[in-house]
Order: C-alpha cells, then structure tokens, then sequence
C-alpha cells in the first residue's frame, strides 16, 4: 500500500513538474514601417509582445547615393520630418525594447562598390543613428540613439562589401562606444543554405542575432500538409551552421502576408517543439506588425503558455 501511494505521489510530482515547465519564454522580433495602419512605433512597442522592432527600411545607399529611408506615411524624411520619432525611440526603450534600423528591403535600391564605399556607408549610419559624431551629419531621429542596425539585403543586390559594412559597423561599435552601450548587427536571410547576399558577411561572425526567413521559399518553408521535413533540414544548416549567434525562426504574420503561412496552434504544435531543442534558438521573426496587428499571430503564440523574454 505504502509502495502505491508513493508511485502516486510520483505520478502527481511529475504533473505539476510539466504544467510549470510548460510555459515557455518566447522573444518575438517585428518589421514595423511599411503600412500606416500598423500603429505608431511607440504603439507597437506598448504592446508588450515584442523584444526588439526593426525600423524598415533604409532602401537607397552605396555607390555614391544620398541615403534615404521611407516608412510609409508615418514619417516624411525630407526637411527633418521624422524628428518626431525621437520620442517614440525613447519610450520603445523605456519599456525594454530593442529599436534596430534596417537596411535594403525587396523595393530599395542599393549596392557597395568597394571597401572604402561600405565603410563609408558603415560610419554613416554610427553617426546618424547610433552613437557617432552628430556633428558631420544630420541625424534623422533627432538625439535618439537607436540599438542596432539590421541587414535585410535581397538576393537581386550584389553580396559583395557586406563583410566590409559589418566589419566596420563593430569596429566603431567597440572603439567608438564611449558610453558602454550594448549595440547590436542583426541580419535577415532567406531559408535556403546559404543566403546568396549575405554569405560573406556571415562569415565574420560579428552577427548577434540572425533572422532566417521561412516563407517566400518553397523548398524550405513549411508546408500546408504538414510536412516539416525540408524546414528541419534548412533550419539545422542555419542554426549550426551559425553556433556564435543566435537564430531566430522567420515567419509570416498572416496567410496573406505571403506563402509559407504557419497557424499559430501548428506552430506551437509541430515546428516550435523541435527548434526549442537548438541551444542557440533565439525566437520568432514576425513580417511584419501591420499583418501582426491584424490577425493577432503573436498575441496567439503568447497566449500558448509562452511569454515574452
């Protein structure tokens, strides 16, 4: 009798022991920038879902171009029109929230012509939005510092120099940090091994975080039967493929969003169980807050026993 109350106490022990360990953290990155209906930057940030918001996009810099960024109608760039996200910067980060600009996108148009160009452009965006010399540029943000810079280079732009953007990028984060902030480079690549644009910029190993984007690719992403086999395959390469960083799983926020769609409840299901098992999985990527907002993708992961980190 003795020997049976005890195997039920074990029984019960177990339970309790899985119910704790059921609700998992979860950090949950998003592109905010590209709709007008997605709510304000400091909105988004409110929000509470979300470890870090990647600004988007810078789209036009290189080979001699005047950088300019374009984020829908939030903001007019031209004649000092974004200042007014100083404020939104300030109270993303208030709240805990990484706030990273991005660089390139699938419409910009960009590309590096030498070492020199991409250093160039590196130190540009240390003084304009990180924590360089505001006095030889104009900072679009005002004195908001942001946390980062993210490299979201498409396969159609020339991968050459991005190693040389990243390698500059760290060094003015180290040499030139006088404040003992904690910068970060980020990147964006597409599921198939390895990205066409950002290879040798990989190869650095200067990136923290790394978003592989699971849709839009066929041959990797998840499919609508509910076959993982070609997502763990790819996602294997990446993530030990990139042991020094860590690696965030890139999803669509909606069906709509684009191809590659994963229901929330299949998600936790039947992909999220596996990744967690990866010591360097860092989260989920969503594209973008506008579709995010819209079907509430992220609120349902959260509401899955997860919470955010």
């Amino acid at each position: 009798m003795a020997c049976e109350f005890k195997v039920v106490l074990i029984c019960v022990y177990l339970i309790l022991a899985l119910a704790a360990g059921s609700s998992a953290s979860l950090n949950i990155s998003v592109y905010w920038g590209q709709n007008e209906k997605e709510g304000s930057l400091a909105d988004t940030c409110a929000t509470g879902r979300y470890a870090f918001v990647i600004m988007s996009f810078l789209c036009v810099f290189g080979s001699g171009r005047a950088p300019i960024f374009k984020f829908a109608q939030h903001c007019n760039a031209s004649g000092g029109g974004c200042a007014g996200l100083r404020n939104d910067i300030g109270s993303c980060q208030s709240n805990g929230v990484k706030v990273l600009l991005s660089i390139g996108g699938l419409l910009g148009n960009y590309s590096l012509s030498s070492t020199s160009d991409a250093q160039g452009v590196a130190t540009y965006l240390w003084d304009a939005f990180l924590g360089g010399n505001a006095n030889t540029v104009s900072r679009p943000f005002g004195d908001a510092v942001l946390d980062g810079i993210d490299l979201n280079i498409i396969a159609h732009s020339s991968n050459y120099y991005y190693d040389d953007l990243a390698r500059k990028l760290a060094s003015l984060y180290e040499g030139g940090n006088k404040s003992g902030r904690r910068y970060l480079l980020t990147a964006a690549v597409q599921c198939p091994y390895p990205d066409d644009s950002l290879e040798l910029a990989l190869r650095t190993k200067l990136f923290h975080h790394v978003w592989v984007q699971f849709y839009n690719n066929p041959v990797c992403q998840y499919d609508e039967s509910g076959d993982v086999s070609s997502m763990k395959m790819a996602w294997d390469q990446w993530a030990r493929g990139l042991p020094w960083a860590s690696v965030f799983l890139g999803l669509v926020a909606a069906p709509d969003a684009g191809i590659g769609y994963i229901d929330p409840q299949d998600l936790v299901s039947h992909v999220l169980p596996w990744v967690n098992g990866y010591t360097n999985y860092g989260g989920i990527m969503l594209w973008s807050r506008n579709y995010d907002l819209a079907t509430g993708y992220s609120l349902k992961l959260l509401g899955k026993g997860n919470t955010i980190r």
